[in-house]
């Protein structure tokens, strides 16, 4: 089977989306065919997308996507070209739904695409309500977003959800069919880890750890993973946090707060860090406004439960990877859940078997590229 790869950045950088387009890329590579990047290049309109890669990283994020839109007949002429160059039997699009507009395909072949949101559906929900947005976006620009989006979605083949609940929003949203969409969950941004011999033991006589992991301190609900600390704490606990990729302000540090602020898992050192980290710990505490979370993927790798909120596609299982609770859930209901596994510690650890199983059987990208291969083998026959 033959793949072209379309996306706004070549996966073979492995950052940007937040390394996810780097992994589809190879799960693609190891399990369903060969895969060629297509150009990111915008043709004739080559010259504004250099202009706009010259502006500072947030004006850079709105305006290329809008920009590509508004080209999209200009850019997509070179993807053409691209695919004609070569017999393709599926054109595969990541993340970005706009490297989609205006496409022809030359000849018949598969149209599939994933992501973990689209920009309307992530736009209405409480995760994308929580950073709110502009007069002018929401009157001017939202509409003519959505009526693009729905004609690029429309003339898909295959959409692969990560989430039932993205799967539930663009259907209702953009009117597709049964046929057209399908769930199929994500993997985690690290080398599979060996499974724990025996689960992390949990007690009220010795430490208990908390980890958090993202960039952003605040987004990820690092304020409450603090707090919670300090009230098991405050109840005799020797409750403890750890932070990965970030650095707290002064006020929500203290002795009993390590900060492993930037890692690179590139760099032997750090990669231990990071490992030990996750090991170590006991519950992932992480209420964040996610859309996905491949944290929580990592977590479950290591058997680590998560402690979240309930908010667009969180892979986390209640009772089987962790916990999701309700939006307005406050320190104390996580402490409580907390306080109720160290008083049950079989409990605790047959949470964390579980967890790693929800890893071995559905988040991980061999299953990912796994299915997707049937998938596009089931549907080829049809074209």
């Amino acid at each position: 089977m033959k793949i072209a790869y379309l996306c706004d950045i070549s996966p073979e950088h492995i950052q940007p989306y937040s390394g996810g387009n780097a992994r589809i890329y190879q799960a693609l590579k190891d399990h369903v065919g060969e895969v060629d990047i297509l150009p990111q290049t915008w043709g004739a309109a080559e010259p504004v997308r250099r202009a706009i890669y010259a502006l500072p990283d947030g004006m850079n994020l709105r305006v290329r996507w809008r920009m590509h839109l508004l080209l999209s007949k200009i850019i997509a002429r070179s993807v053409t070209q691209a695919l004609a160059a070569k017999h393709y039997d599926v054109v595969f699009g990541a993340y970005s739904f706009q490297s989609l507009a205006g496409l022809k395909t030359p000849y018949p072949m598969l149209k599939a695409f994933t992501a973990d949101a689209s920009f309307t559906v992530y736009k209405r929900s409480e995760v994308g309500q929580s950073f709110g947005s502009s007069w002018a976006s929401r009157k001017l620009l939202d509409p003519l977003t959505l009526r693009a989006e729905r004609k690029i979605y429309r003339n898909l083949d295959l959409a692969l959800w990560p989430s039932d609940w993205l799967k539930q929003e663009a259907d209702t949203l953009y009117g597709l069919s049964p046929a057209q969409s399908a769930v199929v969950p994500w993997g985690a941004n690290i080398e599979t880890p060996p499974p724990e011999h025996t689960p992390l033991a949990i007690s009220r006589g010795a430490a208990v750890s908390l980890l958090v992991v993202g960039r952003d301190w605040f987004s990820k609900g690092g304020p409450i993973a603090f707090e919670t600390m300090q009230l098991l704490r405050a109840k005799g606990l020797d409750a403890r946090l750890t932070v990965i990729g970030t650095t707290p302000p002064s006020f929500h540090t203290n002795a009993y707060v390590t900060v492993l602020s930037s890692l690179n898992k590139a760099v032997p050192e750090e990669k231990a860090q990071f490992e030990a980290a996750f090991r170590a710990a006991h519950f992932l505490v992480q209420p964040s406004f996610e859309s996905w979370g491949f944290a929580f993927c990592e977590a479950a790798a290591y058997g680590l439960p998560s402690l979240c909120m309930a908010v667009g596609g969180v892979p986390v299982r209640n009772g089987v990877s962790g916990h999701a609770l309700a939006q307005g859930a406050s320190a104390p209901d996580y402490a409580a859940l907390i306080e109720d596994y160290i008083d049950a510690p079989e409990r605790y650890a047959n949470l964390r078997r579980s967890s790693r199983n929800d890893f071995e059987t559905r988040l991980n990208w061999d299953a990912w590229g796994q299915t997707v291969e049937k998938l596009f083998t089931s549907r080829l026959k049809s074209i």
